[in-house]
């Protein structure tokens, strides 16, 4: 098995190679052609190619020069003020080199930036907007302030369906000479959730270990990143036991390098499955959204996991 990394050995270098959004690539491949695109917002869920598809606009504005005018930054590591004052400035305040195209910068994950650089960067794209269009992908478009999204044109991505993801399985298998049935796809569906990003990993996961890929080395390999002591933790929690519940996934996550937002969403699949009654799992479910909020919004991990444990024992 080659050694790169899937999601950039198989990311999608034109419009056509993009896959479940295809409204969104007509509109911004018509913007392209005129080399007069706005500013961009690209709001939805992870792995459903907000960042591939910046990248493309990217080449195809500025073909084989298109590294000397695009500037990409995550904005979960550099929300302050003064990466929007400094590198962000000191980029957009030249033209671009040897193009009649704007300069294109990537603000990955901007829901994370601050309300202060958010502020600073509303007048950044007003002042620069001769010479460079600024792109913006986030999670939660809620985190973006008004002033922004008013200057940009939001574009809505959705989360791919079914047949989109057996293309894109398809195609690597093919390309990596890797058996696979339309049952192991299923799963595949269904654990990713849409997202693309999530399944290369696990499919690039699998096939170090075998290239006929079946239900039972999705399964294992499932098993082993969520972890079967979160079930027996929820079985302790309902039995009132939680110092037992609390240890053990704590120790699970500790071990499996699981995060909050995985341990969670673990829960609320295993409660759905657990011979409980009804109104105790829709409580359980209900407070499971609660501490995904919680935890999306920045809350500590661990203390969420507690807080939810000790709710499952006090019911």
């Amino acid at each position: 098995m080659n050694s790169q990394i899937w999601t950039e050995k198989f990311r999608p270098s034109s419009f056509e190679e993009v896959k479940g959004q295809e409204e969104i690539i007509k509109r911004i491949k018509a913007l392209v052609e005129t080399k007069n695109i706005p500013h961009m917002l690209f709001a939805g869920s992870p792995g459903t190619g907000k960042t591939t598809l910046a990248l493309i606009v990217a080449k195809q504005l500025h073909k084989n020069n298109w590294k000397a005018n695009f500037l990409e930054l995550n904005a979960s590591n550099d929300r302050g003020i003064d990466t929007v004052r400094n590198q962000v400035k000191d980029f957009a305040k030249t033209m671009a080199v040897e193009a009649d195209a704007p300069k294109i910068i990537l603000l990955d994950e901007a829901d994370a930036l601050t309300k202060e650089a958010q502020q600073a960067l509303r007048r950044t794209m007003e002042n620069y907007s001769n010479s460079c269009r600024f792109i913006l992908s986030c999670n939660i478009p809620s985190k973006i302030i008004d002033p922004i999204k008013s200057r940009c044109a939001i574009f809505k991505f959705k989360k791919l369906e079914k047949k989109e993801i057996e293309s894109i399985v398809r195609e690597i298998t093919e390309k990596e000479r890797i058996k696979i049935d339309n049952e192991t796809i299923e799963l595949l569906y269904n654990h990713s959730g849409g997202d693309v990003r999530q399944l290369q990993n696990i499919l690039q996961s699998c096939s170090a270990l075998s290239k006929n890929i079946t239900k039972n080395e999705i399964t294992g390999f499932l098993k082993s990143i969520e972890s079967k002591d979160i079930a027996e933790s929820i079985k302790l929690a309902l039995n009132k036991n939680f110092l037992d519940a609390r240890k053990k996934i704590l120790d699970a996550m500790l071990n499996n390098g699981l995060s909050g937002l995985d341990v969670v969403k673990e829960i609320q699949r295993e409660v759905l499955n657990m011979q409980v009654d009804d109104e105790k799992k829709l409580n359980i479910i209900e407070r499971c959204g609660e501490i995904e909020f919680r935890l999306v919004e920045g809350s500590d991990d661990f203390i969420q996991v507690e807080a939810l444990l000790a709710f499952i024992a006090k019911k």
